[in-house]
């Protein structure tokens, strides 16, 4: 029944491995890929079209175990067939497996061949035992023939039940005369007032009447209006345009801090500042003195089992066991939900990193806490580490040579700041040369074109050589159809970029999600920027999952988009309590690009993965 057990190195280096069917799309290399270097080893189980995969770890010989078979499988024994197959293999070759100077065979197939029988037949066994009969069940009790053979204890308990509640009756009765401050009355067809008098037919017709033509009309989402409604909502060229421009324009001092202006790098091109420039020394120094404090405390601890097992501590040969590791990674766990991180990402790291580290020997004058913090922060680089290029200007240059704009999308819930941070990321890249337009497709928030039309004026009030428009046709407009005809307008006019601007919407609002999905299809954008707040925790998981999910499922396209970057807004009020970076990393496996730190244009910095971990794991 099974498809692929294996057996190899930390190092990638198969010692063992045998296949029962073909196996194609090697769901193995995916395992590696998404799951062990991304540090989700705490999953119990991992997908990868029609196979799961089980596996487990040997730390103490830097091994990994792992067994392929069809999802549609219930096998029961696999666990305890991992945990059997690690414990022979680990005693039978442990000389073989620790001499790395030169490669070895590893004679195995007949042990794992019978081990395998082994649990089979006690699977086959355990199918092969009598169910029990109809006559045992509850619904033989409610045929006829079975309400015939009931036992008395089964007769006394259901005279015992009683058909209704006589005194939760009165209850509600009473309840009811205390509300409408009268009695009620005997007659039908009406009722008696507080003032003695009966309310007629007649008048709860007509009462009935009045309800029916107050009722709500439906919201129309797909863009069906009538001309009269689409006139009504559209104010684009409703006159007050000319007298708004005639306003004053805001001093550059208000709109650009020069302390956090980027600078210029070797090719010439504007970069903005890094997260955690000024102070990051003071972070790291208090980190690394945590470390030392954490390793000095050892030669004060007292072991429960005497002098000779703390002697064996210090010397490098206790291992680690489970029980070691538990209330260490407890306290993690929970100083990790402190900074702000999801608690089921939490707890998945936690787990990952107890079974990276069980059964590993402890190095000499390292206490237990040095050893998971360490670990801690190898697996954290690992998850903020970008997996893909975060370079957009480069992929901008690449597009160019296509004679088309490079488009942007800008998603997120209600309220995080996607137009604020929007116009952010145009002026930085006024800065390096690019002609920018934004398109307004949020046609469904009251003053979202308005505000748009704030940042275009006052970006270019900024720069000699800015250009920058917006393109807009006003609201209850299809936002699809915006962008699209954006698109157009821009490759006909020689824009470089298209940043599209959408609707905050929440998660679970289907109408606005299959919008949204719409919207990506129809003209599907070379990035899709997620904007989130850093000050969510749990939240910020089902946010990324759902709208993930909703790209996919409302695309009907074969091969959906998914969110490729994300922003973090709200940087500056979150102190050293960053775990909503981790979360959203973790969640999507995509990169951060960029964190808002204020309200000027100059407040995008990129973020330093040292910058979080050393956040993360201060005290």
């Amino acid at each position: 029944m099974l498809d692929l057990f294996t057996i190899f190195t930390k190092g990638g280096i198969v010692l063992w491995s045998k296949t029962f069917a073909r196996v194609t799309n090697s769901p193995v290399d995916a395992l590696i890929k998404e799951v062990l270097i991304e540090e989700r080893a705490g999953a119990k189980t991992f997908t990868k079209e029609s196979f799961n995969l089980k596996w487990v770890f040997a730390n103490e010989l830097d091994l990994i175990f792992v067994v392929a078979y069809q999802k549609i499988l219930q096998l029961a024994y696999i666990d305890e067939l991992l945990a059997t197959v690690k414990k022979l293999f680990c005693d039978k070759f442990l000389k073989i497996v620790r001499d790395t100077e030169k490669l070895h065979l590893f004679p195995f197939d007949d042990d794992f061949d019978m081990i395998l029988k082994n649990f089979e037949d006690k699977g086959v066994e355990h199918r092969r035992s009598a169910p029990r009969k109809f006559e045992e069940t509850k619904k033989f009790k409610a045929t006829v023939e079975g309400s015939k053979k009931l036992e008395a204890k089964d007769i006394a308990e259901q005279s015992n039940v009683p058909s209704f509640d006589d005194e939760k009756i009165a209850r509600n009765l009473e309840a009811l005369r205390n509300r409408r401050g009268g009695k009620i009355s005997p007659i039908r067809g009406g009722r008696v007032k507080a003032g003695g008098g009966v309310k007629s037919n007649d008048t709860r017709e007509v009462s009935n009447e009045k309800k029916q033509a107050k009722k709500k009309e439906m919201r129309k989402w797909n863009g069906d209006l009538t001309k009269d409604e689409q006139e009504s909502l559209d104010y684009s060229n409703s006159g007050y345009e000319n007298d708004y421009d005639n306003t004053p324009l805001v001093t550059p001092q208000h709109l650009v801090d020069t302390a956090h202006l980027g600078h210029r790098n070797g090719d010439g091109h504007y970069e903005v500042q890094d997260l955690g420039e000024e102070g990051n020394e003071e972070y790291e120094g208090e980190y690394d003195q945590s470390h030392s404090d954490v390793g000095s405390n050892l030669a004060t601890k007292k072991s429960e089992n005497g002098i000779f097992s703390f002697f064996k501590s210090m010397t490098g040969q206790k291992e680690l066991t489970q029980q070691d590791l538990d209330p260490v990674l407890a306290k993690m766990r929970e100083h990790l939900i402190q900074k702000n991180v999801a608690s089921d990402i939490a707890t998945h790291l936690c787990d990952s990193v107890a079974r990276n580290i069980v059964g590993q020997k402890l190095g000499s004058f390292k206490s237990i806490q040095y050893t998971v913090k360490q670990t801690m922060e190898v697996a954290l680089k690992r998850i903020l580490t970008p997996k893909t290029s975060i370079d957009l200007l480069r992929d901008i240059s690449q597009v160019q040579s296509e004679s088309r704009p490079y488009t942007i999308c800008f998603i997120g819930v209600n309220g995080v700041g996607k137009s604020t941070n929007l116009s952010k990321t145009c002026f930085w890249l006024l800065q390096n040369g690019l002609k920018v337009l934004i398109a307004a497709c949020d046609t469904f928030r009251s003053g979202a074109v308005e505000q748009l039309r704030v940042h275009v004026r006052n970006l270019n009030a900024l720069g000699q050589n800015s250009s920058v428009e917006l393109y807009e046709r006003g609201y209850g407009k299809d936002a699809a159809s915006i962008a699209k005809d954006a698109i157009n307008y821009a490759k006909t006019n020689k824009f470089d970029v298209v940043l599209i601007d959408t609707a905050g919407r929440m998660q679970d609002n289907e109408p606005l999600m299959r919008a949204l999905s719409k919207l990506v299809s129809v003209n599907n954008p070379d990035k899709i920027i997620f904007v989130g707040e850093a000050l969510v925790g749990n939240e910020a998981v089902d946010q990324l999952t759902k709208f993930n999910q909703a790209l996919k499922d409302f695309s009907g396209l074969q091969n959906p988009r998914h969110i490729d970057g994300i922003i973090l807004t709200k940087f500056d009020t979150i102190d050293d309590k960053v775990g909503a970076a981790l979360s959203m990393a973790y969640t999507t496996g995509q990169p951060i690009l960029f964190v808002g730190t204020g309200q000027t244009y100059t407040d995008l910095k990129n973020m330093r993965v040292s910058h979080v971990v050393n956040n993360l794991l201060k005290d």
